[in-house]
């Protein structure tokens, strides 16, 4: 008998964060979260916290769990995009049409509940954490900063209603076979013309000591009008500064300043750490640790993690020079390629700087919608 239980006791908790082990035990390209951050979402206090709340359900067969889903209630997104939705997120499921329905029902109820007349998702509590569905690239290795899901998925979530609202691409971005020598040159001609220059720091800790703040400022800048994006709160920025200084190799960091050290442009990429906790299950043990360090200093991937210009500075050749580093970066013979994580599928501006490399268009995301009575 099936049965769906809102998620309130440890036992349930753990069964929450625990299901997508089993469920995708020995899968090779399945990533997971980090354990502590899943289970942080249960505290009153959670990082999203003041500016959300959400329910979360597991699904059980007798007393077997099959399926478990999260309901969000954004009220930042809500009040910005002046939309009255409910966001679904960490959806997992066996591949049972009723279980599913089961799942969603249960949100929708929760939406109901909240006069909201719109479910959409997979989508987190802000742009910075896992959203969309895989809809193609299920043979590939996940991201850590992205989820994967197996390809029914799809066909559990659009048999109940779900139709497209937005779709996602991912790039492989590979050393190009031919170099337009001009590149560099042209850019560093721009970055003189506007009196730009790429920041100098010696570590990780200066970099962020120096810029965080006006890198956060101009974060929010440069998404704002990027799909369900919501402004980064300070409790998040502090979690993102701890990340960061752990993550972050500034090898693999440009940030472009102006004459009074405001930062103008950023690339900012991650060492993938994709292998690193897929072997821990998610738990930093102090093996996970040392395979994380490894990949951090010595990386085979590099993600592609945060990528801006000012919108004073677009258009003029600048983000020339951020193509130039990731390109520094990938001539290093133990690079084997960088992905590019989300790029909306009506993002042209930013598909159209993959043309400077060897590239392969090798996932697909996307976020669905269904309008509630």
């Amino acid at each position: 008998m099936l049965k769906i239980v809102e998620v309130k006791t440890r036992k349930q908790r753990k069964d929450f964060v625990n299901f997508p082990l089993k469920l995708y035990k020995n899968n090779p390209y399945f990533v997971p979260p980090l354990y502590a951050d899943e289970m942080s979402l249960f505290k009153k206090i959670h990082l999203y916290s003041d500016q959300s709340k959400s329910v979360f359900f597991n699904a059980y067969i007798d007393k077997k769990m099959v399926g478990r889903i999260s309901g969000i209630l954004q009220y930042a997104s809500n009040e910005k995009w002046n939309q009255k939705r409910v966001r679904f997120t960490r959806f997992d499921s066996i591949d049972n049409q009723e279980v599913a329905n089961a799942l969603f029902q249960a949100v929708e109820a929760f939406a109901k509940e909240n006069q909201m007349s719109e479910i959409v998702g997979p989508l987190g509590y802000s742009d910075l954490e896992r959203e969309g569905l895989l809809i193609e690239g299920f043979d590939e290795l996940s991201t850590f900063e992205e989820q994967y899901n197996f390809p029914y998925y799809q066909k559990l979530i659009e048999a109940y209603g779900f139709t497209k609202e937005v779709d996602w691409f991912e790039r492989k971005l590979y050393y190009p076979k031919e170099i337009d020598e001009r590149m560099e040159k042209i850019s560093l001609r721009m970055l003189d013309k506007y009196g730009l220059q790429l920041a100098k720091v010696k570590n990780t800790k200066e970099l962020l000591k120096r810029y965080s703040d006006k890198l956060f400022a101009l974060l929010d800048s440069t998404y704002a009008d990027l799909y369900q994006t919501v402004p980064c709160t300070p409790k998040v920025k502090k979690s993102l500064l701890k990340s960061f200084r752990l993550i972050i190799n500034v090898k693999y960091a440009g940030v472009i300043v102006d004459r009074q050290d405001n930062v103008v442009g950023f690339g900012i990429c991650f060492p993938s750490i994709a292998r690193a906790i897929q072997k821990s299950k998610g738990h930093l043990t102090p093996f996970a640790i040392m395979r994380l360090l490894r990949a951090i200093h010595k990386p085979n991937i590099i993600d592609l993690a945060l990528v801006g210009i000012s919108k004073e500075y677009q258009n003029k050749g600048i983000n020339g020079i951020i193509l130039v580093e990731l390109l520094k970066m990938l001539s290093n013979k133990n690079v084997e390629y960088a992905e590019t994580n989300l790029n909306l599928e009506d993002n042209v501006n930013v598909q159209n700087q993959w043309k400077n490399f060897d590239n392969v268009l090798h996932k697909k995301r996307r976020s669905f919608i269904k309008k509630i009575g």
